[in-house]
């Protein structure tokens, strides 16, 4: 296999509300997340050497050259709707202090790469206390989910996920990422081996509004009878990731085929 080039895609260097139940940790958090290009050669974590994110104050973090897990929360996650990877690295010490982050990727032949974005978080704050008005509502609404089971005879062809409007609740614009594992728990999801997921972030360059204040999404890829199903959906305030200043993951749903 040729070598391959190193570009990074984007940065999502954002507060994470983290609403999932039993982690044990605070949900008040932050993250980095780095997309990059296909390489047309050996996978990214091959050709690089060190990732480290700076920011405000003489902040500093190492973003690990690993598999990501739902232990770990730092490393490389391949992502199939794009061919390449991108690394995420969760961090449960609050929100982020607003200012310029800038992630530095050091290569093995030499080379360094960059990327910076400013965090606002006044959109963030703003969504928020939109968000915490109305949690129980919301994670009361999604359908299917909740533990239910399809009635026999469902089609498994193109279903269907409902839930209460953002937008109608509070007023306010939110954008809305899914994503779905098999599994019958929380425990279980598995960001490796997602079953299917929205990448609103390319879907917006065909259409701008994707992911905009939605509250019906049909799943793209049919699902398999007799078998159980986690997801959850993520509201953030823009479907860039250099625009993100928030991600609000949603608490866990989960149903059965």
């Amino acid at each position: 296999m040729s070598q391959g080039n190193v570009e990074i895609y984007d940065l999502m260097a954002c507060n994470v509300y983290m609403d999932f139940e039993n982690t044990g940790l605070p949900k008040e958090q932050h993250k980095f997340l780095i997309a990059f290009h296909p390489t047309n050669g050996a996978p990214v974590h091959e050709l690089i050497d060190s990732i480290t994110a700076r920011g405000p104050d003489g902040y500093v973090v190492e973003v690990a050259n690993q598999p990501f897990t739902i232990t770990n929360l730092n490393g490389h996650i391949f992502d199939r709707t794009t061919n390449a990877h991108w690394y995420m690295v969760n961090l449960a010490t609050g929100f982020m202090t607003p200012g310029e982050y800038t992630i530095e990727v050091k290569c093995k032949d030499g080379s360094v790469k960059s990327i910076s974005r400013l965090q606002n978080n006044e959109p963030s704050d703003r969504l928020m206390v939109a968000y915490l008005k109305h949690r129980d509502t919301l994670k009361a609404s999604y359908s299917p989910g909740q533990g239910e089971k399809l009635p026999a005879g469902t089609s498994l062809e193109k279903v269907a996920i409902d839930c209460a409007s953002f937008k109608e609740l509070t007023g306010e614009d939110a954008w809305y990422v899914f994503r779905i594992c098999k599994a019958a728990n929380s425990k279980e999801f598995d960001p490796q081996n997602l079953y299917w997921w929205d990448n609103i972030f390319l879907e917006r360059f065909t259409n701008p509004d994707a992911g905009k204040n939605r509250n019906h999404l049909v799943i793209g890829n049919a699902l398999k009878q007799n078998t159980a199903f986690t997801y959850f959906t993520e509201l953030t305030d823009g479907n860039t990731m250099g625009g993100t200043n928030i991600c609000i993951f949603q608490p866990y749903q989960t149903f059965y085929t």
